[in-house]
Parts: C-alpha cells; structure tokens; sequence
C-alpha cells in the first residue's frame, strides 16, 4: 500500500509541479490585509485591541505572528496537491517549543492549535513555517543566501522526516516523539540539552508562579493585577462566576480518571491575561485551583474561535470550536497536556482548558545567530513532518510527491523569499493605518 500511496502523491505532480510553489504573486483582487485584520477583530474585546496592534506594529516578524488570517486568504490561491490532512494552521517559528510530557519527559513539538482544521493542505502549514524563517532571518539580519540556506533547511529537514514516516508502521509513528538526545544528534546544539534541564527550573513550576501571581493578603488568595495584561473586568462583575462555572463544565469533556483528578481540586479566582499576538483580544483566562494550601495549579482557559481556514475548506465538523483545539492538539502532538479539555460557556462562547506555563520553554530567536536558527528551522520542520504524519491518513503520499530530491526545497526557499516581501508591505499598510488613525496601536501597554 505505501508503494502505491507514494506512487498517488508522485503522480500528483502532474497537475501541481514542485516548482510551481515558488511563485508569489498577488492576485489582484487580494483583499486588503487591513480590512482581513478588522475582520478579525469582531467579537473581541474591544479595550484590548491596541494591545495586539501594537504588538503586531513592531517588526515585520511580530506582524507575521499576528497575520494567521491574512496568510490563510493568500495561501488558498497557490497551488497544492490535493493531499489533505489535519493542519496547525499558524505554524510559524515561535508556534514550536519542548514542554514534559505527563510522564515529565523531554519533548519538541508544534504548541499552538488554536487555527487547526481537518482537510487543509499540508502545504499551508509548511509554507507557513518556512516563510516564517525567512522573515525570522530578516529581523535578525542575515545575508540573504544565509537566510535561503535556513528556509532550504528547514524544507528538507520536512522532506527528509516525511520520507522516514512514510516507511513506518502506523502505531510506530504515533509513537515517536522528538526528545531532547535525539535533538541533540540531530542538530548539534547545546542548548537542546540546556532546555531539557531547563524543564526542571522552578520557573517553570506552579509553585514557583504562585507568589508571583496571587496575593493572599485580606483573606482568600486572589490572582495579583497587572493592567491592562492581567486584571479582572470592573465592568464585569460576573466574570468570576462565568469563568468558575464553565470550569464546571470543561471537567465534563475530560476522561473519568483525569476527571477525577480535576476534582480534587477547588475553585479560587480567575482573571484575564493578555498572550501572545495573534490571540489578544480573544477571552483569555488564567484560573487557580487549589486541592489543599500549597497544593496549586493554574489553568489557561482559552477563547476558542472558528479557525481562520473555515472561510476556504468549509466547517469545522465540530458544535464546539474547543474541542475543535482539542482534539487537532491530540492528532498532531506526540504528547499532550494532562489536563486539555474544552467547554462551552453559558454565554455560548467556546473554551478550551490547559495548563497554564507547566514545564514550557520557547526558543528565543530574536537573539540567534545565522546557525542557530538555521538548525532551529531543521528541529521545526521535523516537528512539523511529525505531527502530519501521526494526523494524516496516508503520508506516502506526502513523501511520494515531495520526493527525494531537492525540487520542492528550492520552491519554497523562492515562496518564502517572496512572501517576506510580501509581509513586509503588509507591515508597512499597517504601520501608515495607524498613522492616519484607521487603527489604534498603544504600544505603552503592549508589553
């Protein structure tokens, strides 16, 4: 069977060329990028909008990682193969990271799922991540055949995996998972065994994150404000109750025995917390829990929005956008959080729930030399080939028509070159729709 997949997807060439991904170009009825970004502004909350425009106004890299909805209006006109899958849907650079799996072993996996959807193009998400490098390698400078030969690398480095995956037994793949030895050998890099050990640090605990975001002054513990990135809506008062009693019902979305371990926990205080770029705006909570003093756990509860591929392959299949999250996390990460589950709210908005910041670390590229990101590029698009082949039904297909040769890497290096350029005007409608006050940025508060 796989002969004959990989011999499908080969033959998939013939009506979508490797080479024919290179191109960009915008078609001329493009919508303006603007007008893509206001649309996604509906139904957030409106004080914290100049917060995600501020953030998106600083670089042409921090609008890319705002700009999910933009890129998926561009990437449904290019070619692809028509080899369907469960998609990231925003797997750009800072999407990745190593986090402890529930048996607290090291692992490097996409961390990001809030755009997934059934029946994308596997493309997208590659594309997605691979002109993410090249925008990457813009901010920090490098030459532009340095920055090509990361984009090249990070592309092969999906091609190659694909290939391996594709010889593999169906429970072998979902098996695997990318720790911090085979990191290592994979890409030489010191600091894959600094971020295993990184795991342990207090930092990284509740307990360590417990003083630092709860008082317990005047009584029962409360979540510590920080405005306007932490706070609870004074013109909300019933925001406490709504969040506690959607808790109520995402514990119904869990297996009996993580629901039972759920249970052991009460209730104390949630409020709001301003992450990310692309995600500001949207209904995002941290909540504490407590099964006994010094005995706590903080959970995110997540706005969980249609994904912005919604528009280009249809619904979802799903009632509850949550468990839409939810159950794309579990298909593509080798290892999940412990306590992922979903909720819909009385007020008919959907949720998902996890932990908040357990065992997590992100790479830090804004301050990576040319090698570094380059063989950051190689890790993600393993982690992306990975996470495609444990959700795809058949990637032999994949692997048939990528190939084996360097066609569909050098396609992408040229794509991603362009679609930088492409970003950068973007930015650049941006930054001049604030200037003439089409949109509000307040960059005092952005951070």
């Amino acid at each position: 069977m796989s002969l004959e997949q990989r011999a499908e997807g080969k033959a998939a060439r013939e009506h979508a060329p490797r080479s024919s991904h290179a191109v960009w170009a915008p078609p001329a009825d493009r919508p303006d990028p603007i007008d893509l970004l206001r649309r996604d502004d509906e139904g957030r909350l409106p004080e914290l909008l100049p917060i995600r425009y501020a953030r998106m106004l600083r670089s042409p890299f921090t609008f890319y990682r705002g700009a999910a909805s933009i890129m998926a209006s561009d990437l449904q006109s290019t070619p692809h193969s028509g080899i369907k899958t469960q998609i990231c849907g925003d797997a750009h650079l800072l999407n990745f990271g190593a986090y402890a799996s529930p048996e607290r072993r090291f692992v490097f996996d996409v961390n990001d799922f809030d755009e997934t959807t059934q029946g994308g193009a596997w493309e997208w998400d590659v594309k997605r991540l691979a002109a993410s490098v090249a925008v990457a390698g813009r901010s920090l400078e490098m030459r532009p055949r340095a920055n090509a030969n990361a984009v090249r690398a990070c592309v092969r480095s999906y091609r190659e995996h694909m290939n391996d995956y594709a010889g593999m037994h169906v429970l072998d793949i979902w098996y695997s998972r990318i720790d911090e030895n085979a990191l290592a050998e994979a890409v030489r890099m010191a600091q894959a065994r600094e971020a295993a050990a990184a795991l342990a640090e207090p930092s990284h605990t509740c307990e360590h994150l417990y003083p630092k975001l709860v008082d317990e002054s005047g009584g029962a513990p409360h979540i510590v404000e920080k405005p306007p990135l932490v706070f609870h809506p004074a013109d909300d008062p019933g925001f406490v109750a709504r969040v506690e009693s959607t808790f109520g019902l995402y514990r119904r979305s869990l297996t009996l025995d993580r629901r039972q371990l759920v249970s052991r926990y009460h209730f104390v205080d949630a409020a709001y917390k301003v992450v990310g770029v692309g995600s500001v705006g949207t209904r995002c909570s941290i909540v504490l829990v407590l099964a006994a003093p010094g005995d706590v756990l903080f959970l995110q509860g997540k706005e969980a929005r249609a994904s912005v591929y919604e528009r280009y392959v249809g619904k979802c299949g799903f009632e509850d956008h949550g468990e839409r999250v939810v159950v794309g996390q579990r298909l593509m990460q080798a290892a999940t959080d412990l306590f992922l589950g979903w909720a819909r709210a009385e007020d008919g908005r959907d949720y998902y729930f996890r932990q908040l910041r357990d065992l997590k670390t992100g790479a830090d590229v804004a301050h990576m030399t040319d090698q570094d990101l380059e063989r950051y590029a190689v890790i993600c698009g393993w982690a992306l080939a990975r996470a495609h082949a444990k959700a795809c039904e058949a990637p032999a297909k994949i692997a048939g028509y990528l190939g084996k040769t360097a066609a569909f890497d050098a396609a992408l290096a040229e794509f991603a070159n362009a679609y930088a350029d492409q970003n950068e005007r973007d930015h650049a409608e941006l930054v001049a729709a604030v200037r003439d006050g089409r949109v509000v940025a307040n960059a005092e508060v952005s951070r």
